[in-house]
């Protein structure tokens, strides 16, 4: 499976020049970021060591005091500060750092060890493998997790980018439509994540076998082939992850969307901690994932928009599962023959 560089793959080192240059761009955004004092010296010239020293006194006059349904908040706070430092000197350098690693590792994986292809021919021969149903939730949640993290990147970056490339009207406009488009469609997404992982929960759980295939790296330490079955464990480990992460994170922003419950501003504050830093964290995981599932792995990405694979793909990446469904393999000619005369339906896989 792996191979040095060779001739052939000599294209793929510009990859690593693109990196580079990108890696270049982001360490000025840390850069940028890391200095807390600058921003707050820009957005409030009054904050000095009087003025601090009244707010944590409470000797603070109206001038900084929130009116809004009664808060007894000080606008200017020490523990807004505190979210402010967390926010700039960690949770955003972490978030440039963890996702441009995770760009970099699958960069240097393309270009060492390549795409997985079949170990050998496609018979013709398809296994269902993922229902209509379940492509339509995998879809949708894919489409709205894209959405949500773009605009979520918009929210925590884009100031650093779009507002010094374009002015203060263009980046005004990106801002209101990002927050207005992710705090929207958060809940839905939240509501269809939940829902698709109760419907793969069954074949998501943990067996022996998962522990082979984590010792022996999926298969690139060693060359027998690992054991799997419907869930391979690094599938089993994504799935994993976005039922504890991804639950965490949509729940800290269902504080942070619907403060007309009594949450007060320190909870929110942590919300969106607990939020940012989960959420940068998936982003970067969720680029792994689609690297495996599009350009990383032959035949794997068709599995997801027909709902079939080939019999050599169940073989190479799922032997048990197969092992269990090769009796119900169909003619590759045979299924488009009644996908035009519309007779063929999707009935449950199997699920190994």
């Amino acid at each position: 499976m792996s191979h040095f560089i060779d001739r052939q793959s000599l294209w793929r080192l510009p990859l690593l020049a693109l990196l580079l240059v990108v890696g270049l761009v982001l360490s000025q955004s840390v850069m940028a970021q890391a200095d807390p004092e600058r921003e707050a010296a820009t957005a409030v010239p009054a904050l000095d060591a009087d003025t601090w020293r009244q707010v944590r006194s409470g000797e603070t006059g109206p001038n900084f005091r929130d009116s809004r349904a009664g808060s007894d908040y000080n606008l200017v706070n020490a523990s807004g500060e505190t979210w402010r430092q967390l926010r700039n000197r960690w949770v955003s350098p972490f978030g440039l750092i963890v996702i441009g690693s995770m760009l970099v590792v699958i960069a240097l994986f393309y270009v060492i060890i390549g795409r997985k292809d079949l170990s050998a021919p496609r018979t013709g021969r398809k296994l269902l493998r993922w229902p209509l149903v379940v492509r339509s939730l995998h879809w949708t949640v894919a489409t709205l997790f894209i959405v949500l993290a773009l605009t979520g990147l918009n929210l925590l970056y884009g100031k650093f980018v779009f507002r010094s490339l374009f002015g203060d009207a263009f980046w005004a406009s990106m801002i209101s439509v990002s927050k207005v488009a992710h705090n929207y469609l958060g809940p839905l997404f939240g509501i269809l994540l939940v829902v698709l992982l109760l419907r793969l929960l069954k074949r998501n759980l943990p067996k022996r076998h998962d522990i082979t295939w984590f010792m022996k790296g999926g298969g690139l330490v060693g060359k027998q082939h690992v054991d799997a079955g419907f869930a391979n464990g690094g599938e089993k480990a994504w799935f994993w992850v976005l039922a504890t992460v991804g639950i965490l994170v949509i729940a800290s922003g269902v504080v942070m969307d619907f403060p007309n419950y009594g949450q007060g501003r320190d909870t929110m504050q942590w919300a969106n901690i607990l939020h940012a830093v989960g959420a940068l964290g998936l982003t970067a995981l969720a680029f792994g994932h689609i690297y495996i599932g599009t350009i990383g792995s032959e035949g794997s990405l068709e599995g997801m928009t027909t709902g079939y694979v080939d019999e050599t793909w169940a073989k190479d990446h799922h032997n048990l599962w197969y092992e269990e469904v090769k009796g119900e393999a169909v003619d590759e000619q045979t299924l488009a023959d009644e996908a035009a005369e519309g007779t063929r339906s999707d009935p449950a896989p199997r699920s190994g």
